[in-house]
């Protein structure tokens, strides 16, 4: 029986019931850690990768080369779960949305997200963003699902116009990018259950909620965004922001003037499980020779 590709995986889930949780990743071992705790499938977040790798805000200053090289290190963690892959602005025209496209179906992931923003593009909830045209922003999306024919990948489309037009002009947008054959909506930045609610009820395409704690959307439970009429839920530097808080807490108790406990953590041997050391071994017993 021939295996299912990860396209065909993600259009499995998106076909089941219920709201499917996306927890953000940005590295081989994030992306692990979200295939091992049993979540059906995982996002690359490009803020959590901008800020892992550069250590630089999400504001467009990563490159597409250096979003596929980490998409390669997340899809390689992630093992057999579908993976959603940030694919920014496509990095230029509609023509580099095509090879962005194309490439991240190439590497694995499942999916590709588009967005209407100009660049250098900005995070979706903070200040300064500017989007593109109306017929530009369609065009683009144009250019994804076309270059989706010969590339086995889901088309997730998004649009900030929330911000910069208001909330009825990022409901049309919605709509063109459902028009143009996009195969997941998303409305990014709604700031109230309201408009999150709207939203979903204007589209036919699954619609995914952005849980951005401080940020400018409501953080609902999961219930309640399927409720809404969201299918997937993308929390995309949960993990990111989780590690830094260990990292901080850690470093603090090394410091030579510090009066305080080293922070709780796992042990080795547990981080030898975590990281795969006992699949090793066992896969290295197979070809040991007698001494």
């Amino acid at each position: 029986m021939k295996a299912m590709t990860p396209a065909q995986k993600l259009r499995e889930v998106l076909a089941g019931p219920g709201l499917e949780v996306m927890p953000g990743c940005f590295d081989a071992l994030s992306a692990k850690l979200v295939a091992d705790a049993g979540f059906k499938v995982a996002f690359m977040s490009g803020f959590a990768v901008s800020a892992a790798r550069l250590g630089l805000p999400d504001t467009g200053l990563i490159s597409f080369a250096e979003m596929l090289d980490s998409l390669r290190n997340c899809l390689s963690g992630a093992g057999r779960i579908p993976l959603i892959g940030d694919g920014d602005t496509g990095y230029g025209n509609a023509l580099n949305v095509q090879r962005t496209v194309v490439e991240y179906a190439r590497a694995g992931a499942a999916g590709v997200m588009i967005e209407d923003q100009v660049s250098p593009k900005k995070c979706g909830h903070t200040r300064g963003k500017q989007v593109i045209r109306r017929d530009e922003a369609r065009m683009k999306i144009r250019a994804a699902v076309d270059a989706r024919r010969d590339a086995d990948i889901l088309i997730l489309a998004r649009t900030d116009a929330r911000a910069v037009l208001g909330f009825d002009e990022a409901i049309d947008r919605c709509r063109d990018l459902e028009t143009e054959g996009a195969d997941i909506i998303f409305l990014e930045a709604p700031e109230n259950e309201l408009e999150m609610r709207r939203f979903c009820q204007a589209m036919r395409k699954p619609c995914m909620a952005n849980m951005v704690p401080g940020g400018k959307t409501p953080i609902l439970a999961p219930q309640e965004l399927q409720s809404i009429g969201y299918k997937l839920a993308v929390y995309p530097v949960v993990l990111m922001s989780s590690a830094i808080a260990a990292m901080q807490a850690a470093l603090a108790t090394l410091l030579p003037e510090s009066n305080k406990a080293f922070p709780p953590s796992i042990l080795f041997t547990e981080l030898q499980q975590v990281v795969g050391f006992p699949d090793y071994w066992e896969r290295e017993s197979r070809y040991k020779t007698n001494d």
